[in-house]
């Protein structure tokens, strides 16, 4: 599996703060994640019991300098 690598990784001062919901075990950092103007979705898997999950965040704006206003 390839490294995660990214400046806006969630992550948590304490392994134990991040919790497999099925097993309790810590997941550390997402396995993958996808960048997008106004969203960035993380996709979480547990290396104790394979459970994996999906999360999301919205942002209201993209911060582009390369946008155009019209």
């Amino acid at each position: 599996m390839a490294a995660v690598v990214s400046g806006y990784l969630p992550h948590q001062n304490e392994p134990h703060q991040n919790p497999c919901a099925q097993c309790g075990q810590p997941i550390a950092a997402p396995a993958w994640f996808e960048d997008g103007p106004h969203r960035t979705a993380y996709l979480w898997q547990c290396a104790a019991c394979g459970y994996r999950f999906e999360s999301v965040a919205f942002f209201a704006t993209a911060e582009r300098p390369d946008a155009i206003a019209a």
